[in-house]
C-alpha cells in the first residue's frame, strides 16, 4: 500500500504523526506492506531568511498571548517526548521557510534516504533549534544519514528541484490538503492530522480490505 505523507519539517505534529504511523505499522507488521512517500508542504512560505522567534510568530499567527502560546507549545512537547521524540529545543527554535529543505529532501528521495533525512531534520529543528533550511545544517544532517554532504549543500544553495517541489506542493493542495500532516492512502483516502496509532491501524486495514476485494 502506498502512503503519501504530506509534511513540513517545521511542523511539530508532522514529527508526531510520523511516529504514530511507525507505531501503527509495527502493529501491522507482517499483515500490510507499506511504501511511504513524503510530500512537501510549506507552513511559512513567505517567511524571510532570518525567520522569526517561534513564540512571537505563533502569537501573531493565532492572535494569542505569549503565555497561552508557550503553554500550548509545552503541551505539544510533552506529547512528543512521550513518543520518544527529542523536542528539547522546541521553544528556542525560529519559524523558518523550509523550501531549501524540501528541495534537498526531493534529492534524498532519489537515493532512497528521504525518511532518514526527514527524521534527522525534525531532530535538528525541534531538538537542537537549528534552521532546517540552512545549507550547513542540510550538509551536516545529509552526511549523518549517509548522503553526500557536498551535494546536499550545493542543492540548498541553488534552485535545483525547485520546479519538482512546487509541482508536488500544488498537486496535493489541489487534492484538498491545506494543513499538515496529511496521510493519503493509495491515492484515494485522506487522513488529516496526527491521528492516534489505532486510528491509522483501522484505516490501513480498511483500505487493505477494499484492495483485496477489488
Amino acid at each position: 500500500m502506498r502512503i503519501d505523507l504530506v509534511s513540513d519539517v517545521a511542523c511539530p505534529w508532522c514529527a508526531i504523526g510520523h511516529r504514530r504511523l511507525e507505531q501503527a505499522l509495527e502493529t501491522l507488521k507482517g499483515e500490510i506492506e507499506v511504501e511511504l512517500h513524503w510530500q512537501p508542504f510549506e507552513l511559512n512560505r513567505d517567511m524571510p531568511p532570518e525567520g522569526e522567534p517561534i513564540l512571537e510568530h505563533l502569537c501573531q499567527k493565532y492572535g494569542k498571548d505569549a503565555a497561552s502560546m508557550e503553554q500550548s507549545q509545552r503541551e505539544i512537547m510533552t506529547v512528543a517526548e512521550e513518543l520518544g521524540l527529542n523536542f528539547r529545543g522546541a521553544l528556542e527554535r525560529r519559524a523558518n521557510n523550509t523550501f531549501a529543505a524540501h528541495r534537498v529532501l526531493a534529492w534524498a528521495g532519489t537515493q532512497n534516504l528521504e525518511t532518514p533525512l526527514q527524521l534527522a531534520l525534525f531532530e535538528a529543528y525541534f531538538g537542537e533549534a537549528k534552521n532546517p533550511a540552512d545549507p550547513q545544517v542540510l550538509r551536516e544532517k545529509a552526511s549523518e544519514v549517509g548522503l553526500d554532504g557536498d551535494t546536499a549543500e550545493a542543492i540548498a544553495c541553488s534552485d535545483q528541484y525547485a520546479d519538482e517541489v512546487r509541482a508536488e506542493q500544488q498537486r496535493f493542495m489541489d487534492a484538498g490538503v491545506n494543513a499538515v500532516p496529511g496521510f493519503i492512502l493509495d491515492g484515494r483516502y485522506l487522513i488529516a492530522g496526527a491521528q492516534p496509532a489505532e486510528v491509522l491501524v483501522d484505516a490501513l486495514r480498511q483500505v487493505a480490505e477494499e484492495n483485496a476485494n477489488r
